[in-house]
């Protein structure tokens, strides 16, 4: 399946997108895509109500506004230098042991909405990144059964101010958790509609000129041993996010380095998971 949340009048509801990719309203079912809704086995609850009752769901319009398609998990985990192509160009050497850092929740956004450049930043970067949602609690899981807990995929844009996460001191998190910095969607595909995640194009777009291109077999650590490995730190939740890092091509990358100015337009998108367009725009009151 494939799951959208869109607004309407104001109110975000769910949804999902049919083979034959129309979008239809799945509001009569009655539970939004959140923490319950995974750990209720609303994957399978959904795909049996769907068919019965996928033609009596309202048709929505192709020009409506799309919400990240999780309500807001409890956590959004990322993980850094996942990328041998990004650990080059950083000047880094591949991590013996996964980067982890948490992105603040409340800088969740839909797909298409505008990028706000954070106040007093002059170094906001992007990153293109495949995205896990855990479909079920997960403690101290092994490699080997660690794709159980999966739900499914999403684009993500791990936006980042450079100078808030590498020149302020403290933890990335600072970095990486303004408001609108985590653009999710525009759909969540179930992990059956993905063949092999570990083999899929990611690319990413500045104002019309392909910046990041490259394959989610560059990862380093794969998501079975990504799902392992935080299990062991945290309990993982139904719903909750696990960003899988991103390819080589970050502004901060360039010599000399790129940031995003407004008017900017960011383009991107993975196999399977569709595209997704921000608009960058300056903070104000």
């Amino acid at each position: 399946m494939k799951l959208i949340r869109f607004s309407h009048t104001g109110v975000v509801k769910p949804g999902v997108i049919l083979e034959n990719g129309r979008m239809i309203n799945c509001e009569a079912f009655g539970q939004d895509y959140n923490e319950v809704f995974f750990a209720g086995d609303g994957l399978s609850r959904l795909r049996e109500w769907l068919s019965e009752n996928k033609d009596l769901c309202p048709v929505i319009d192709e020009d409506v506004v799309l919400a990240a398609p999780v309500a807001r998990p409890s956590k959004l985990i990322c993980i850094g230098l996942n990328y041998a192509g990004h650990a080059a160009e950083s000047g880094a050497a591949p991590p013996a042991e996964p980067v982890v850092f948490m992105k603040a929740t409340s800088a969740i956004a839909g797909p298409n909405e505008e990028l706000i450049i954070p106040r007093d930043s002059e170094k906001t970067d992007w990153e293109v990144e495949l995205a896990v949602v855990i479909g079920r609690t997960a403690s101290y899981v092994e490699t080997s059964q660690a794709m159980d807990y999966v739900a499914g995929y999403l684009l993500h844009n791990d936006y980042s101010e450079r100078a808030f996460q590498l020149e302020r001191g403290g933890q990335w998190v600072k970095g990486k958790s303004a408001d609108t910095f985590a653009p999710l969607g525009p759909l969540l595909a179930t992990r059956d509609e993905i063949e092999d995640p570990h083999d899929l194009r990611l690319w990413l777009s500045l104002n019309g000129e392909i910046v990041q291109d490259s394959r989610t077999s560059d990862m380093i650590f794969k998501i079975p041993e990504l799902v392992s490995y935080l299990s062991c730190f945290m309990t993982l939740l139904p719903g909750d996010i696990i960003s899988t890092g991103t390819p080589e091509g970050v502004g901060l990358g360039f010599d000399p380095p790129r940031y995003l100015r407004p008017g900017d337009v960011v383009e991107l998108g993975i196999d399977g998971l569709g595209t997704s367009r921000q608009k960058v725009k300056a903070w104000s009151r």
